[in-house]
């Protein structure tokens, strides 16, 4: 099956897992959505992850997070670019998450990151979800 909006699908199996309390979600691997889970991790918002080699498609298993409730630690995922309306910034306009709570992912071209390592380096992009 395509997917026309891959990474909308990725965060959209992830809000999905969390509802039903599922330990871990397997996507469909590409460079973009391994960096994002990169950025998940490094963020504390899922406990880890890995690649397989599975064929024809890799795909990464992400082991999702829960405090000691029972919740997730992820509240919402919420796309902002999109394949009809794509969304730049530039250095200066770079956006803040819940007053900086949450996190902003923005491909550059020195690679996918936050925004708060965006503001750091001085480069903007593409604004690809907001996460908190």
């Amino acid at each position: 099956m395509t997917v026309s909006d891959p990474i909308a699908d990725m965060l959209i199996r992830i809000k999905n897992a969390l509802a039903l309390r599922r330990e871990e979600v397997i996507v469909p691997s590409s460079r973009v959505k391994v960096a994002l889970a990169r950025l998940l991790e490094e963020a504390g918002y899922i406990s880890g992850y890995e690649v397989t080699s599975d064929r024809p498609q890799p795909m990464i298993r992400l082991r999702l997070k829960y405090t000691e409730a029972g919740e997730p630690v992820l509240t919402d995922l919420e796309r902002v670019s999109k394949p009809g309306q794509r969304v730049y910034v530039g250095k200066d306009e770079l956006p803040w998450v819940l007053g900086g709570l949450g996190i902003a992912i923005v491909s550059t071209p020195r690679g996918v990151m936050t925004a708060r390592e965006a503001r750091r380096l001085g480069v903007g992009g593409e604004v690809l979800c907001h996460i908190w």
